[in-house]
């Protein structure tokens, strides 16, 4: 895959103009032959696909749709955040990861979102610029490009330019999510003049252009990567984090962050976290993601039942109960491997999964949170110290439910599953004068109190729920799933699978379905519509109990690699307005 395309970054930038700017239209499910891309954006889906048909490659293809998603979804990702992406890349017969996740500046420390030593306030930590981490996500698409990739950022930023520039039809979602941060966005004058219209959401309808924007991205295009970490953008953004352009009266919290901070910012190539199950390899993010670690030890647990032999009820409370008992693990032991030392090989071990199988009821659901188990059992090393959990109780901070995901793969084979993220919606709600994105508050993954393996630290990367999942059977690619939603993404991700592998759905139908997020809590996260329904009233008999209000919970994408060679994109029917799925070649 390394290897450059000799295609004219002139005549692709010319031919993406042509197709990109048209109205976007597409159906959430499509297959077909040769590259298939599905995201919620149906501007970004046609990115991907314009640039396949030009003949880059899934990587080419997953970097021209998230750029694209950065200027039609700019409140759930963009280069002022960070993220994972997962490829198999097809001629190698492997699976690699690029974690280019944000990691704290250098100044802050254990107690950065503590006043008189004691945790801040939650909302008031996220509009903030001591928020901000330094973002990740120009450098792990530049990685992405360089090692993977076939074409320039020229050539794959540019229908991401055009829509900035050319603009888009602002919808009911776009306006909705403005309105639900509006209280963050008046706080900040470059924010308020983008997306509020007299002090209000942008109305739907609106043709929305982002000519700020579309300079950062031209400025990429031309400079490369040094363009955004060095030089005029790198002190715009160190400027916006430690001097909030904020409106008059209000204040908030600075950060710290220097060029310094900027300059020195790496993303890491990772060996893909690999877990088996039912006869599949799935091959997902390792830490300091704990989205892939959790959704396969959650796996692991229900490995041990006959779902498709139980009555479906008593085989959904046994995945409610799984997710319980692996977020209690999670929780108290995974963060930043490069400052932990946690206990992985117990953690996936089939033999600790068991022990915590053990522990559920067929008939019951336990009554709240479950403590922690004890991987350092399972590790078979010695040189790992048998520890027990630091503050495994401790219940994490909030963790937001705003992201967004996208999977691509191309005619030779090859399999992007990338997730990718600012944040809260809206991240901190700063955009950066001149430069039109805004910046992430991923600080606030970190635990705003210690002692906790995920506490801030200097160069730290905070935990992370995201799982863009890869699955292969008999050595070639199955499937491959991802989903937003902060710590519900691992659930989404794993009931997906459940869904798919366990109860026979279509991928489509296995997506839709109605979602189900118990992340070791009294009670369980549900959709909208999902109380008094006969599946919860079902559940309820074995004592499950609904978190309220409900919400909508994640917005997934996949792709399944058929038996007959073609390829089926899925994307969500109604979930954040429902998305797109492309196909090169519609099959028969």
């Amino acid at each position: 895959m390394a290897a450059r395309s000799p295609v004219n970054a002139a005549l692709a930038c010319g031919l993406v103009l042509s197709i990109v700017i048209a109205p976007a239209t597409g159906a959430p499910v499509a297959t077909g032959h040769g590259g298939a891309v599905a995201t919620i954006s149906a501007q970004a889906s046609q990115a991907a696909l314009t640039i396949l048909n030009n003949g880059g490659n899934a990587v080419d293809a997953a970097v021209a749709a998230a750029a694209t998603l950065g200027v039609t979804d700019p409140f759930s990702c963009g280069i002022g955040g960070g993220g994972f992406m997962v490829i198999y890349l097809a001629r190698d017969k492997r699976v690699i990861t690029i974690d280019h996740r944000e990691t704290a500046p250098a100044k802050a420390g254990p107690t950065l979102f503590e006043r008189d030593g004691k945790p801040i306030d939650f909302d008031t930590a996220v509009a903030s610029g001591a928020a901000v981490g330094v973002p990740g996500t120009v450098r792990g698409w530049h990685e992405a490009l360089e090692r993977y990739g076939s074409m320039r950022f020229a050539q794959v930023l540019a229908p991401a330019i055009a829509v900035a520039d050319t603009g888009f039809r602002v919808n009911a979602t776009f306006n909705g999510l403005v309105d639900q941060n509006l209280a963050k966005f008046r706080q900040f004058t470059p924010t308020s003049a983008l997306y509020l219209h007299d002090g209000k959401a942008i109305p739907t309808g609106t043709l929305l252009r982002n000519p700020d924007m579309a300079r950062a991205y031209r400025a990429i295009a031309s400079g490369g990567v040094k363009a955004f970490y060095e030089g005029p953008m790198a002190r715009a953004i160190v400027d916006t984090v430690n001097r909030p352009p904020v409106a008059k009266g209000v204040n908030v919290r600075a950060g710290t962050m220097t060029l310094a901070d900027l300059a020195n910012y790496e993303a890491r190539i990772r060996p893909a976290l690999r877990s088996t199950y039912r006869g599949y390899e799935l091959y997902g993010m390792p830490l300091p993601s704990s989205g892939g670690t959790t959704v396969a030890h959650a796996l692991n647990i229900l490995e041990g039942y006959d779902l498709k032999a139980l009555p479906r009820a008593q085989a959904e409370h046994l995945y409610i109960e799984a997710s319980r008992f692996a977020f209690a693990d999670r929780n108290a032991y995974l963060a930043d491997p490069e400052y932990i030392d946690a206990p992985l090989a117990g953690f996936l071990s089939k033999d600790f999964a068991a022990t915590r199988r053990a522990l559920i009821s067929l008939q019951q659901a336990a009554p709240g949170a479950v403590a922690a188990g004890n991987p350092y059992a399972f590790q078979n090393d010695p040189s790992v110290p048998l520890l027990p959990p630091v503050r495994a109780s401790i219940r994490p901070p909030p963790e937001s439910l705003h992201t967004t995901h996208l999977t691509v793969s191309d005619k030779d084979g090859n399999v992007v599953a990338y997730t990718f993220t600012i944040e809260s919606w809206g991240g901190s709600g700063i955009v950066v004068p001149g430069y039109g994105f805004l910046l992430n508050n991923e600080m606030t993954d970190f635990d705003f109190a210690g002692p906790h393996p995920n506490v801030p630290e200097a160069g730290k990367r905070p935990r992370s729920s995201m799982a863009p999942t890869i699955a292969l059977k008999d050595g070639k690619p199955a499937f491959s799933v991802g989903s937003p939603g902060g710590a519900t993404i691992i659930t989404t991700v794993l009931q997906t699978i459940v869904n798919y592998v366990d109860f026979g759905m279509p991928m489509h139908q296995a997506v839709d379905a109605p979602r189900i997020s118990q992340r070791n809590a009294a009670t369980t996260s549900v959709e909208p519509g999902f109380g008094g329904s006969a599946q919860a009233t079902a559940l309820a008999r074995f004592g499950q109990r609904w978190e309220s209000p409900p919400e909508e919970i994640g917005a997934a994408n996949a792709l399944v690699f058929n038996p007959d060679g073609t390829v089926t994109a899925v994307s969500e029917s109604k979930r954040h307005g429902a998305g797109t799925a492309l196909v090169q070649r519609r099959g028969h």
